[in-house]
């Protein structure tokens, strides 16, 4: 058995392996997946000398414990979180050396919710449609981790970079959404679009890698029944009936009968991955260019 690999001693609440994911196949139902704070991932993988689509692991609110095989470079990056190695502690946010069998241990999230862990080499499971990244809606990709699950790893390349520390934003007291309006806003009133657009929100405990849940004022609608379903893209802001905008996430079905009154600015999102429950939402109305 190969010494490359990683022992989950402790998987957390939720624990997945995720990567770029698989974008190019909404047209046979198959979500793009891959990590939600996407620029967190990025950058853990940089910091140990991964290649960009090098899969990592996002941890949810009570973070991992893991104990490699043989001596790697990992780094933890996203939502803030205590690091140690056999109790000791490391830095979050910069390359650090785990012997094998040390066990690293990354603590409970203190702001935000998801925390990634980069290993050189990169987490090495069987990719599925050219992508290792776990899909909770199709179940495509590795099942989320579980105690006593074994994490085969790639062969590392690069060098880790020789920081310190490297900056990252941190989680949301506020999360402003840029939404352009469309294409189903005509299915909602006047009043209902200036409600989305200036009154305040709140980030439902409902939230999940599918779609960020808000709570806040029901949207009126000015047409009765439903559309037929069609193709959502990332960032859409559905309104379900209950009238409370779901914002669509990595995981997001491919297609939805309910009327889309915005889409989130792309580079808007990664934010979203990390706003806890209760933290106010205001969707703010940009032009297009």
């Amino acid at each position: 058995m190969t010494d490359r690999a990683l022992a989950v001693v402790r998987a957390g609440a939720l624990t997945t392996v995720q990567d770029l994911g698989r974008p190019g196949y909404a047209h046979l139902g198959v979500p793009r997946s891959g990590a939600l704070d996407a620029p967190a991932a990025a950058l853990v993988n940089r910091l140990v000398g991964n290649r960009p689509a090098a899969a990592v692991l996002e941890t949810t609110l009570t973070g991992c414990a893991l104990r490699p095989r043989s001596a790697v470079t990992v780094a933890v990056g996203g939502a803030p979180c205590a690091v140690t190695v056999d109790g000791h502690p490391a830095a979050w946010g910069a390359p650090v050396l785990v012997p094998a069998g040390a066990l690293l241990d990354v603590g409970p999230a203190r702001a935000g919710v998801r925390s990634y862990v980069a290993v050189s080499g990169g987490i090495a499971v069987e990719p599925v449609l050219g992508s290792r990244s776990t899909d909770l809606l199709s179940g495509l990709g590795p099942v989320p981790l579980t105690d006593g699950a074994v994490l085969p790893l790639g062969s590392p390349g690069a060098p880790h970079a020789r920081v310190d520390t490297a900056p990252q934003p941190a989680p949301p007291t506020e999360l402003v959404l840029r939404v352009t309006l469309g294409p189903r806003d005509d299915w909602f009133t006047r009043q209902a679009l200036r409600d989305f657009t200036s009154r305040a929100y709140r980030v439902s405990a409902a939230s999940n890698r599918i779609g960020l849940r808000t709570e806040g004022p029901a949207l009126e609608r000015a047409r009765p029944g439903e559309l037929p379903s069609e193709g959502m893209v990332l960032g859409a802001v559905q309104v379900p009936p209950d009238g409370r905008p779901v914002v669509f996430l990595a995981d997001h079905p491919t297609t939805g009968g309910y009327p889309v009154i915005a889409v989130v600015h792309p580079t808007d999102l990664p934010a979203a991955a990390q706003a806890l429950p209760g933290t106010p939402v205001r969707f703010v109305a940009v032009r297009h260019r």
